[in-house]
């Protein structure tokens, strides 16, 4: 079965697009990735979708624009899967995550955009949607879904390992023999990073974290910033933009009392991120990290994270085991699709919270079930008493 999935995460930065095909030997699941591509938003789409998030407010109208846009901005990178894998059985479009509403430590409900209709429109095959929704109805938090994907890939049969994502959050999975799977949003990893780099640089990121390497670490900044509870909350838990934003940057730079230089900010965010991190893997005493996502293209950040699990867990990426880093939430979610299509759970109750596994998503068909199709539509109704 092949499968396209696709997934824009919390930097919004584009689409990654990853087609695969899955085959089952036993109780042995084979992915073949086929290929993947990133589509890059450009700065308009990007611009609003930003002025769309929290905490800035909206409008209906604003809201139902988007998700049309958004809708043909995924189904051109489906199109694009589906030639990469040569023709195509399944799409999965999770959407634009615009609001993951959470009270109380408690998920509430979640929004993502991007009309999926367009999208088996263009494709002309099922895709699946909408995946977070029902374990936030069982539960759970709705997040992380890609541990599943982790569960499966990763042997811990030689201790505890790590699945590490450096999206806009961070999010880790660990394994351990004879233990329950455990995922959850550590922290930020590039959110506020590029947060700050839109506000001081101009620019949508740090590249190659030079700027950071360039600066020092401002002690008191980093000490309010790791006094966040969000980090001392137990999981599962789940977090976003909804929280760490360019607000939340700016009042914490407020709070310093003074000026503090650019590369120093991102210096200093990029030891957030890597502290957080390392404290989570130290705590479950993993032996190893696999990362994946955006973050692992900062060298700097990458330096920092090996560093402080010098003599304790070794960090490699994903590419290691067969998965591009940077494809490597599409392919979890095309696994989830081939999860869902055969009534498989895809959500982990051990790392959402959830009271049962449940089957994600919705499907859109991009027409009738064969065995559906009438060859001329009925001309009248009658009750029947």
């Amino acid at each position: 079965m092949k499968i396209v999935g696709l997934m824009s995460g919390t930097s919004y930065d584009g689409v990654d697009v990853a087609a695969a095909e899955f085959e089952v030997e036993g109780d042995t699941l084979w992915l073949r990735p086929l290929g993947h591509r990133e589509l890059d938003y450009d700065d308009e789409l990007r611009a609003e979708i930003g002025a769309l998030l929290p905490p800035a407010g909206t409008t209906i109208e604003a809201v139902c624009r988007l998700d049309n846009r958004l809708g043909d901005v995924f189904a051109e990178a489906a199109a694009v899967g589906v030639e990469l894998a040569g023709g195509a059985d399944a799409v999965v479009s999770p959407g634009q995550t615009v609001f993951h509403w959470v009270a109380d430590g408690r998920a509430r409900g979640t929004l993502q955009l991007g009309a999926v209709a367009r999208v088996a429109a263009r494709v002309g095959v099922p895709v699946l949607s909408d995946l977070r929704s029902a374990d936030i109805a069982a539960g759970g938090q709705g997040a992380p879904l890609v541990p599943a994907f982790d569960a499966l890939l990763l042997d811990p049969a030689a201790g505890p390992r790590a699945a590490l994502n450096l999206g806009g959050i961070a999010n880790l999975t660990v394994v351990a023999p004879g233990a329950p799977v455990l995922g959850y949003d550590v922290g930020p990893a590039n959110a506020l990073l590029d947060a700050a780099a839109r506000r001081f640089l101009d620019r949508p990121c740090d590249f190659d974290g030079a700027r950071a390497a360039a600066g020092r670490v401002h002690q008191g900044l980093l000490a309010a910033l790791l006094a966040e509870p969000y980090y001392a909350a137990p999981p599962p838990k789940s977090t976003g933009k909804e929280l760490f934003h360019a607000g939340y940057l700016d009042r914490h730079l407020a709070a310093v009392g003074e000026p503090v230089p650019a590369d120093d900010v991102l210096a200093t965010l990029t030891e957030l991120t890597a502290r957080v991190v390392a404290a989570e893997c130290d705590r479950h005493r993993v032996v190893e990290v696999v990362a994946a996502g955006g973050g692992v293209r900062n060298p700097t950040l990458r330096r920092r994270l090996a560093a402080l699990g010098a003599g304790r867990w070794r960090l490699r990426g994903t590419d290691e085991l067969g998965v591009p880093a940077q494809a490597k939430e599409a392919y979890a979610f095309a696994l989830l699709g081939w999860l869902s299509w055969h009534g498989l759970p895809g959500a982990l109750p051990s790392v959402t919270g959830a009271t049962r596994a449940a089957v994600l998503g919705s499907w859109t068909p991009a027409g009738p079930a064969r065995d559906a199709v009438r060859p001329t539509p009925p001309r009248r109704l009658r009750i029947r008493s």
